[in-house]
């Protein structure tokens, strides 16, 4: 049931990067119980719990951290854990009792992943933000957009999911490894800011090396290219190319049937004004649809700009099973895939307690010791 089978995380409940590593993790077969609060009420958007996908695959407990007891269930649980992660601003675990040191003293080869936007330590460390806020220290946001045009607020792909989820479960990962060796675990501090950074580490060998100017919208990935951008078609839909090298320059205006380009000319910078022209016109010939048809088949590095729901039926999409349907609800499939042992969705995302009983059980814990906690109001085991 996945290549981390065997492997048991406390998920301390947060909203975006936490929450998409620990997808992640549980989808590989990872062992997660997730840590809400026992009302649930998780910040950020709100949503019926069946459609709060990042939560697929591994149970939802609520737990009172305001009580000892709480606390020491966590701590419990620690014990027979490989990692445990959570999200909060520095100091917030520390203050509940559940700091790396109070968890790694239950358990010397404990991994515990912290992820946040600023980091555990610097000027900002305690300062409120989010992705975006992230994204601009971190000199990402500054790259996006055109010259005289403020930068887009893109999608929380770069700094939640890309710098943040995915970089805490590679710190994760890499640290269990680390621990099976020596024996002992140790802290992952994964900030957003230095995630970002880390994955703009093209780019500064660029400018370094005076193939990249400091300001957006002049350069070659940032759309001024005009091989290198979108473009609107008849119909109102947009395509994307992506023809950086000659061969495919050339596969493209073969495609587009013109011979008003000389592919000679393609790193002419003089030029690009004019070839943007061109293909602009060119493109808004046809139907997104007839361009479709019409570099299929091609090396032309062409791509239709899809929607949610057209990416997902897409034959591409469907040959590769790339979205399942999990309760009714249309959702990614796990990423990446195992040749030997496949990640799973092993569950949809349920509300916190839904299945605590058995999940805790699983975790060591007698039908007494739940009963008791879910009397006493520390648990929520409906």
């Amino acid at each position: 049931m996945g290549p981390l089978e065997g492997y048991r995380i406390v998920e301390i409940a947060g909203i975006g990067p936490g929450q998409f590593c620990g997808m992640l993790l549980a989808d590989m077969g990872a062992r997660l119980i997730r840590i809400d609060n026992p009302a649930g009420g998780e910040r950020g958007v709100a949503m019926p719990a069946q459609y709060n996908l990042m939560n697929r695959s591994r149970p939802v407990i609520g737990v009172d951290l305001k009580e000892p007891e709480g606390v020491d269930l966590v701590l419990r649980l620690c014990a027979g854990a490989d990692a445990l992660f959570e999200g909060f601003r520095p100091g917030v675990m520390e203050r509940l009792g559940l700091g790396p040191d109070e968890c790694m003293a239950r358990n010397p080869r404990l991994v515990y992943g912290r992820i946040t936007g600023w980091g555990q330590d610097g000027p900002l460390a305690d300062t409120a933000g989010h992705d975006t806020n992230y994204i601009a220290l971190a000199g990402a946001l500054g790259t996006l957009g055109e010259a005289q045009r403020p930068p887009p607020v893109p999608l929380n792909l770069i700094g939640d999911f890309g710098g943040g989820g995915l970089y805490l479960a590679l710190g994760m990962l890499a640290a269990l490894l680390e621990a099976q060796r020596s024996g002992q675990g140790q802290v992952v501090d994964a900030a957003m800011v230095d995630g970002t950074a880390s994955m703009m580490t093209l780019f500064y060998g660029m400018l370094a090396g005076g193939l990249w100017q400091d300001r957006r919208g002049v350069n070659l990935f940032d759309g001024s290219a005009p091989f290198v951008r979108t473009y609107e078609t008849r119909d109102g839909e947009y395509v994307a190319v992506c023809a950086i090298e000659g061969r495919f320059f050339a596969a493209l205006l073969e495609a587009l049937e013109t011979d008003e380009i000389d592919p000679k000319d393609q790193y002419d910078r003089a030029s690009w004004p004019r070839h943007h022209a061109v293909l602009e016109r060119l493109f808004r010939s046809r139907t997104r649809e007839e361009w479709t048809q019409a570099f299929d088949g091609t090396d032309a590095c062409f791509a239709p700009v899809l929607s949610l729901m057209e990416a997902a039926t897409h034959p591409h999409s469907e040959a590769r099973n790339s979205y399942l349907t999990v309760d009714n609800v249309l959702q990614p499939a796990p990423a990446p895939r195992f040749s030997r042992t496949p990640s799973h969705i092993q569950c949809a995302p349920s509300e916190p307690g839904g299945n605590a009983g058995d999940s805790l059980a699983g975790w060591g814990l007698s039908d007494a010791e739940i009963e008791r906690l879910h009397r006493q109001g520390i648990v929520n085991a409906r």
